[in-house]
């Protein structure tokens, strides 16, 4: 993943009304920006109103048993993996593990700092006292800057040269961290806007200089490619993991507040960015002609029914997933939820659902990744129902809403690898960048429409009506894919192959 990018940012953001009366402030209708965000609604005495839901230790103890559970769960299924599989050569081949540690520890930094950040997002603007309202518009233009980077990422990294974009990956994400310590809001959306840019590079510019370097200037064998991702995707989410924890701590139990996991990721991208400068090798490839690919990928979308409804049920799944992401912290934050040990609960959730999708297609089971994508999004529309009664106002149930945002997350963990996987198998490799530009445009979109509804809807019903509409959406992307089964059932293009040809498991 996951996830993403998990991932690229699993971010925990929300919305609701902030007391009664209407701010001087703020991006609703008829208004603009504000110098000086919003403040929280004052008793005559001057003092704060207190919350509408008071916090109480159910949460606190549901997360870190929770966190614990999960955690020996993937432990124990990890370590059953790897006493299964035997060592590959790409395992045992010294120049080899030297080449990958040398990438490792530069996107393993640039990792764990794009996770740092995820937990406390939302409660950082949340502490500025901004209103929901303004905070959905800061992520919407976070979401637009991922689209309108992601686009050109490709071709910015093939001109730029892959090794110069890494570096700029550190400058302009450090930068995004600065702004995080200014309360002004244009300063805000600039760094939403510098996020997106970094997202886009950190998903284009490390993985693209990784397999130039392998293939054209050690020579090394393009199926040993594999096992080097495999073993990324495993310690992404333990990162993840470990980001979630450490957030919390620099955060709640240090007392630092929220700002606090955004300044410790500058170091980690300074050094991530001095490595590369240092120990990497600059790397190009030929420019592609941006319309010639988007027009390709065009094509081979309207011309093979399989792609069409692949690019459906991704536009369709992710776009809940972001909603997903800006809503469990307000659902979740009022009764006094660690936001840190949340965070790290879901990636753990996250990497059991990894785990489970690789046991599940193995020699033993041998589970298809069509079978595994539909049972994720099943999982997804029972979550969903369950998050529409577990938020219903006055009824809250904060412990089912958590329950059910982790079986979100284990369905993300067997939805990307499936997604991942079917999509290789679908799209031909030459049009691939263009077709991923057209599945990103609507899923995006879809996204944003979703923020924008939650900007204009009333803080008691709102959030539930929103899990209402992305439970119709999940059932829309659930017709997708029985289409998609109807159409491939007989393919036997899109099976696992063989057991001998997977790469090596990760090692922990």
């Amino acid at each position: 993943m996951l996830v993403t990018g998990r991932r690229t940012q699993r971010g925990g953001e929300g919305r609701g009304k902030r007391g009664g009366g209407r701010s001087k402030c703020v991006l609703t209708r008829g208004c603009s920006v504000p110098a000086t965000p919003a403040r929280r609604p004052q008793g005559a005495d001057g003092a704060a109103r207190p919350a509408e839901v008071s916090p109480g230790p159910a949460m606190l103890v549901t997360a870190y048993f929770a966190l614990a559970l999960l955690l020996a769960a993937c432990l124990g299924l990890e370590l059953s993996g790897c006493r299964a599989k035997p060592l590959s050569r790409a395992c045992c081949n010294p120049s080899f593990l030297r080449f990958q540690l040398d990438f490792y520890q530069v996107y393993f930094l640039a990792l764990a700092a794009d996770w740092l950040q995820a937990p406390y997002l939302y409660k950082l603007y949340q502490h500025y006292h901004f209103l929901e309202g303004q905070i959905a518009i800061l992520y919407v233009c976070g979401l637009a800057s991922t689209v309108l980077f992601g686009l050109v990422a490709s071709s910015l990294v093939d001109w730029l040269g892959r090794k110069k974009s890494c570096v700029l990956f550190s400058l302009t994400y450090s930068l995004c961290c600065m702004t995080k310590l200014s309360q002004d809001y244009f300063v805000l959306l600039v760094g939403r806007a510098l996020g997106g840019l970094s997202t886009a590079l950190l998903f284009s510019a490390f993985e693209s200089w990784y397999i130039h370097e392998h293939v054209a200037r050690h020579d090394f064998p393009p199926e040993w490619i594999p096992a080097t991702f495999a073993r990324a995707a495993f310690w992404n989410h333990a990162l993840a993991v470990a980001a979630g924890v450490a957030a919390e701590v620099v955060a709640s139990w240090l007392g630092l507040g929220p700002v606090a996991p955004f300044v410790a990721a500058i170091p980690l991208l300074a050094l991530a960015g001095i490595l590369a400068l240092c120990n990497w090798g600059e790397n190009y490839d030929r420019q592609r002609a941006f319309l010639r690919t988007c027009g390709g990928g065009l094509r081979c979308l309207l011309s093979d029914r399989r792609v069409l409804l692949l690019g459906t049920i991704q536009a369709l799944f992710e776009s809940v997933v972001f909603i997903f992401i800006f809503l469990w912290t307000p659902v979740l934050d009022p009764h006094g939820a660690p936001l840190g040990i949340v965070f790290s609960s879901f990636m753990s959730a996250s990497l059991l659902g990894s785990s489970l999708y690789r046991i599940a297609t193995s020699k033993r089971y041998h589970l298809q990744p069509m079978h595994l994508l539909s049972l994720a999004v099943l999982i997804v529309v029972f979550s969903l129902f369950m998050l529409t009664f577990s938020t219903s106002p006055g009824q809250e149930s904060p412990v089912e809403s958590f329950v059910a945002f982790l079986l979100i997350e284990l369905a993300c963990g067997l939805y990307f690898p499936s997604m991942s996987f079917l999509r290789r198998k679908v799209i031909p490799e030459m049009e691939q960048a263009g077709v991923l530009n057209w599945f990103r445009v609507p899923l995006h979109l879809l996204a944003c429409l979703g923020l924008l509804v939650l900007h204009d809807s009333d803080r008691k019903t709102g959030t539930r009506n929103m899990f209402s509409i992305c439970s119709a959406v999940m059932v829309m992307a659930l017709l997708a894919v029985v289409g998609l089964f109807t159409v491939v059932r007989h393919d036997a293009e899109l099976r696992v192959p063989p057991p001998a040809g997977e790469p090596c498991a990760p090692e922990l």
